[in-house]
């Protein structure tokens, strides 16, 4: 059974444009809103596995300039006793999705609500919100029904970054916000476990950089401020590209700030210069005396336009806290992006990471760099979420990860689940949807 929701005036499938990555294939946005129920299975899902999996990406109902400015769009599988249950896909219904305004006003101030909400999913105290790093987030429902903007009960007068860290521990959620034309260019945040804005700090940044991901230990809070800074010039050219390009005179650095004394000193870091997008884990050291920091590594990134030359791998940094220095390595060559970990293990020592490779799911090894691959044939995966098996300390072989990957020889997608222990294995279970999900960002599992 298939119901199609009507959507403002706009026929994403006949998008102009000049044959941008994200315009065509599988990038290109789908038409419609659907619910389908009672979706086929190949294989079988595992009756432990009782949730949402919910994943968010643009999917622009007018031409973009950018890959990350379109519209954003959740797709939801719901799982329940062995079956899939229903698909679900909406557009998040942000204050600016029907009447557009300005992301700036004239002064130079930020219109919050203007959002195309299209980065991540995430829930905390009970709340799944839809981040984007430029705006407020979005509360929507578990059926993808938007509520609206989320501003922590009036206390939230800033962007909220798309990735956001629950600490796995105190439940606390730590996020920051950037994108301010003044200072503060950044400033943190921390919401306790029941959902409460409990500190904002301002940081001491030199620029406005692009900081779209951070860091989280035990002990710890990691930002990264890396040489890809505001350009004027080109936010005035109003075409639509993101306003932001690398800077050699700039530097690379990284920030560490107690968690036990938020408003202390931020003590800073140089490493080479260099871009991340995302981080797959950090965590402090058993003496104490170190922090380990891994994420996908570029040498450059948007020189001369906000293109994707470079590819990104897998590096460590190993902060030496009582030296003051920072050592570096690349722990593999392999072309990855979207690192995710057991999310119980945020924070701490996580053995594993799943990226997005080449047409598969690499799982890296993390203390040693080693990687196994699983191959997605032709087409392509998103992101991979681990969610656990049973029991809450089972560890990171004892679960299932779980995403979306596009089939070309029936232009179709497939929500795909590997058994945790047997990563190059066989999948358990292939879902079939209804409709083709377009390659996008980041996404969740919502255990019921």
């Amino acid at each position: 059974m298939t119901d199609t929701k009507d959507f403002p005036p706009a026929d994403p499938a006949g998008l102009p444009g000049d044959g941008k990555f994200f315009q065509v294939g599988n990038y290109a946005p789908v038409a419609d809103e659907l619910t389908e129920y009672s979706l086929p299975v190949e294989g079988a899902i595992p009756p432990e596995l009782d949730g949402w999996y919910l994943r968010n990406g643009p999917n622009p109902r007018q031409a973009t300039a950018h890959w990350f400015t379109g519209d954003g769009m959740i797709h939801g599988v719901r799982v329940e006793d062995g079956q899939a249950k229903w698909y679900r896909n909406r557009w998040v219904r942000t204050d600016s999705f029907i009447e557009d305004f300005p992301l700036y006003n004239a002064d130079g101030s930020r219109n919050l609500r203007a959002a195309v909400a299209n980065t991540h999913v995430v829930n905390h105290a009970g709340k799944t919100l839809a981040l984007v790093e430029s705006s407020l987030p979005y509360e929507i429902t578990n059926e993808l029904e938007t509520i609206g903007a989320y501003d922590f009960g009036g206390k939230l007068v800033d962007s909220m970054t798309a990735h956001p860290k629950i600490c796995p521990t105190t439940g606390e959620l730590h996020f920051f916000g950037y994108g301010n034309i003044f200072e503060p260019h950044v400033t943190y945040h921390r919401a306790d476990a029941n959902g409460d804005l409990v500190l904002s700090r301002p940081l001491d940044v030199k620029a406005l950089t692009m900081m779209h991901d951070f860091a989280l230990t035990a002990q710890h809070v990691i930002f990264m401020d890396l040489p890809i800074v505001f350009s004027l010039d080109v936010a005035m050219k109003g075409e639509g590209d993101m306003p932001y390009r690398w800077d050699d005179a700039y530097g690379a650095r990284l920030g560490v700030m107690r968690r036990d004394d938020p408003f202390g000193e931020v003590r800073w870091f140089e490493i080479d210069p260099c871009y991340v997008f995302h981080v797959a884990n950090a965590h402090d050291t058993v003496d104490g005396k170190s922090i380990v920091l891994q994420a996908v590594r570029y040498p450059e990134l948007w020189r001369n336009d906000g293109g994707f030359d470079a590819d990104g791998v897998l590096w460590s940094w190993t902060i030496d806290l009582e030296a003051g220095t920072v050592s570096e390595r690349q722990l593999d060559d392999r072309n990855i992006e979207f690192p995710r970990i057991d999310d119980r293990l945020a924070g701490l020592p996580a053995r594993y990471s799943v990226s997005v490779g080449d047409h598969s799911w690499v799982r890296h090894d993390l203390p040693t760099g080693e990687a196994v691959e699983h191959d997605l044939g032709p087409g392509g995966p998103g992101e991979a979420v681990f969610v656990p098996s049973g029991s809450g300390t089972a560890g990171e072989s004892n679960g299932y990860y779980l995403g979306y990957v596009y089939d070309p020889a029936r232009d179709g997608s497939d929500l795909v689940i590997l058994d945790a222990s047997d990563f190059a294995g066989k999948a358990v279970a292939t879902i079939h949807l209804p409709q083709r999900v377009p390659y996008g960002f980041h996404g969740n599992w919502i255990s019921a």
